[in-house]
């Protein structure tokens, strides 16, 4: 197991992918969250797997901490292991049955995943830190200060194994945010890659122009975090766990808004985030709450060190 000497300038980790923002985010948040906890300065570097298995590796570069997630990185870890053996190798979510070719597995409490090498958390890593939030929220400023007072953010995802965005849900969304504008509130939404054309082209046709809504269909610099940022309540449909997870990382509000389809496993995520009061199936009515930022993240980061380095904990 490598450990990075006291008096070496940096070390570095590896986050591990294939590139997409959702998967990619998890392993990379999870890599920041090391480099706040270790008190060391820490060089991250992204090695993206392409769809034909082939990685280019970051060149001169020896890796000290290897963090993956997504199919992608577990096809490439045994290699990888057999470049670097003194690397501690993390690998995000269940690897399903590879367990053995990683020192240790971030997994979700939902997941069940009991062994040794194993960690627990609720749902998986996210980037969120307040320091993001404020210079997201300070970037755009001027545009989110021209919304009326108080503001809702609303985060819409689209299909997944589990969940689809019908017709009948889609309206349901058009509505939903209707309502809030009705109420007098600035609403900002952001679609997703995953969120149904026609379901973006009717959200944009009755809401693009509004003065009192900032929609965001993907054209431009992305304002997701300053949207967390700026919102004094949070809308979000619950088939994506990672955005449930970063809003409730913010300790707004947060509101599941329903898909058409069974969330399976994905209750049990739901029902803890519920437990610990972060999020509420939105019902019609809008209530105000507090609930501590959801810090899985850094209380895992912590957790990571002390199993690479048993010696010397953080």
């Amino acid at each position: 197991m490598s450990e990075p000497s006291q008096s070496a300038p940096e070390f570095t980790i590896w986050v591990v992918s294939d590139g997409r923002r959702g998967i990619e985010n998890q392993a990379l948040g999870l890599a920041e969250a090391v480099t706040r906890a270790v008190g060391t300065p820490t060089r991250i570097q992204r090695v993206t797997v392409r769809k034909d298995g082939f990685v280019t590796l970051p060149a001169a570069s020896h890796p000290d901490l290897w963090i993956g997630c997504g199919r992608a990185a577990v096809k490439v870890a045994r290699k990888h292991r057999g470049i670097f053996p003194d690397t501690f190798f993390v690998y995000v979510q269940d690897p399903r049955g590879r367990y053995d070719m990683f020192d240790l597995i971030v997994a979700p409490d939902h997941d069940r995943l009991a062994r040794e090498n194993v960690l627990t958390m609720t749902g998986s890593p996210n980037r969120i830190t307040r320091a993001q939030l404020d210079e997201a929220r300070a970037h755009f400023a001027t545009r989110i200060d021209a919304l009326p007072a108080p503001r809702a953010a609303v985060l819409i995802g689209g299909a997944s194994k589990r969940f689809r965005i019908t017709p009948e849900i889609g309206a349901y969304l058009e509505q939903r945010i209707a309502g809030l504008v009705e109420r007098g509130l600035g609403v900002m939404v952001t679609v997703s890659r995953r969120t149904p054309d026609d379901v973006r082209k009717s959200l944009a046709d009755r809401f693009g122009e509004d003065p009192r809504v900032w929609f965001f269909d993907g054209e431009g610099e992305n304002p997701y975090f300053a949207f967390l940022a700026a919102a004094d309540w949070i809308f979000v449909t619950e088939e994506s766990t990672n955005m449930m997870l970063e809003a409730a990382a913010t300790g707004r509000p947060v509101y599941r808004l329903a898909m058409a389809g069974k969330p399976g496993k994905f209750s049990r995520l739901h029902a803890a985030l519920e437990a610990r009061g972060s999020v509420r199936p939105f019902l019609g009515e809008l209530d105000s709450w507090t609930a501590p930022p959801l810090a899985e993240t850094d209380r895992i980061a912590r957790a990571l060190l002390e199993r690479w380095h048993p010696d010397n904990p953080q």
